[in-house]
């Protein structure tokens, strides 16, 4: 799909409306929000209001929509760029969208299928089982008697969200100007973040995405992607198995031994992923983790997914690597290899000195000790103290292990993440090698 921002021009009229609308939100609750801020610095001092700018940053971000809403998600990850306090709340944002009424539901599924719908679908059931900002999704049986599951995209929602990331390119484009901003690659963050909300919107995108996930965890035991059914979908709605019974809690009421079961194939899912095919979902969160009674590990919604090159595969693979065996300096190195860039004060030596300290003390830490989100938060805050630029494409896939690991810790307290990955490392870096695209 091609991106509407630049192949489909939103009207200059339907730009000036959204425009004034966004404006208004933005006064409404930043002038209120800066003024309590002032208040708190005098009381409680900076950190107490820095703390509450960022809270009703989320705030706005929620009265703006849900297009903000998934960008701040997306902008949360970036640690390497915004406070980690910040991208904190921003971690907490989620859809919160009632579901289509019966009349969008019909004029959705007149949008997708027209009139093959009774040729495609003996029944399809009008109350959704899901409900998201993008999408809701609902029963259906096919006409061949497999029982499907439709992910109906809403009517409208790819203008409201064209016009909302033209404008997010736009607002970029002039805060990189701001000496408030200098140095940091504020435009190529926000193209990353647009590009991953728009990947939220095209489902043929995401059904490919879905095939390709299927194919490639088929080599994990006990990992289920749902089948997509390809003649049945459309660019407005993906068709696929429906898999009955998904609970977020199923895990809470299994044996220990099957909680742990399930944390060692969800931890080789997410490693065959990152290590051997380089096509990542960076989007692993409950909502789109489940776990069934029979011992399997489903992953459902593939609309953030990001393709790696071989190369910043291989360099995200040999990182882990030597992080695994506390190689400190080598892994230092591999970052800056990594990097899209560095400041014009970019201190390279001190951020190779301080890097390789922090993954030698990783090393030796006990599992239970050894925190994913700590050494990621601590690694983009030298990044961005010693000015060495992450690379987008690394920061998506490092979000899936950080999303992931609070599950996996809840199922299994004692894993290693470090030393579970080695043998997919292995067979990242020194078996068949997969190809890009």
């Amino acid at each position: 799909m091609p991106d509407p921002t630049t192949s489909c021009r939103p009207s200059r009229r339907a730009l000036v409306l959204r425009t004034v609308h966004v404006c208004a939100v933005l006064a409404a609750v930043l002038v209120p929000a800066l003024v309590s801020a002032l208040v708190l610095r005098v009381r409680s001092g900076r950190d107490a209001a820095r703390q509450h700018l960022y809270r009703r940053v989320t705030v706005l971000l929620i009265r703006l929509g849900p297009t903000f809403v998934k960008a701040g998600q997306v902008l949360g990850t970036r640690r390497d760029v915004l406070a980690p306090a910040l991208c904190d709340e921003l971690g907490v944002l989620q859809d919160d969208v009632p579901p289509m009424n019966a009349a969008q539901t019909g004029r959705a599924l007149a949008d997708a299928f027209g009139g093959e719908l009774d040729e495609l679908f003996a029944e399809v059931d009008r109350t959704p089982v899901a409900s998201g900002s993008v999408a809701c999704v609902y029963r259906a049986k096919l006409r061949t008697g497999r029982t499907a599951a439709l992910k109906l995209q809403r009517p409208g929602v790819d203008r409201v969200m064209t016009l909302d990331l033209v404008l997010m390119r736009r607002g970029a484009a002039l805060a990189a100007k701001l000496p408030l901003f200098a140095g940091l690659p504020v435009t190529e963050v926000v193209d990353h973040v647009t590009g991953a909300v728009l990947g939220q919107l095209d489902f043929e995108r995401e059904a490919e995405a879905l095939r390709r996930l299927r194919r490639n965890l088929s080599a994990v035991p006990r990992v289920w992607v749902p089948q997509v059914f390809t003649e049945a979908s459309r660019p407005r709605c993906i068709v696929m198995e429906f898999i009955d019974g998904l609970a977020t809690d199923t895990a809470q009421h299994c044996s220990p031994a099957a909680r742990r079961t399930f944390g060692v194939s969800g931890l080789t899912a997410i490693y065959q992923m990152l290590f051997v095919d380089g096509f990542v979902h960076c989007d692993m969160h409950p909502g789109n983790l489940y776990f069934t009674k029979s011992a399997q590990v489903v992953v459902l919604d593939a609309g953030f997914s990001v393709q790696l090159t071989d190369r910043l595969r291989r360099l995200f693979a040999e990182f882990f690597m030597n992080m695994a065996v506390g190689r400190g300096d080598r892994a230092a190195e591999i970052v800056v290899e990594s990097s899209t860039g560095l400041d014009e004060r970019a201190d390279v030596a001190g951020f190779l000195t301080r890097m390789a300290d922090l993954v030698e003390r990783s090393h030796g830490l006990p599992a239970k000790e050894f925190s994913l989100v700590g050494f990621a938060t601590e690694m983009f805050d030298l990044q961005r103290r010693h000015g060495v630029h992450a690379a987008p494409e690394l920061i998506f896939p490092l979000l899936s292990l950080l999303v992931i690991e609070g599950t996996i810790r809840d199922l299994n307290p004692d894993v290693d993440f470090q030393e579970a990955a080695k043998p997919v490392l292995v067979k990242g870096l020194f078996g068949t090698t997969p190809t890009s695209g």
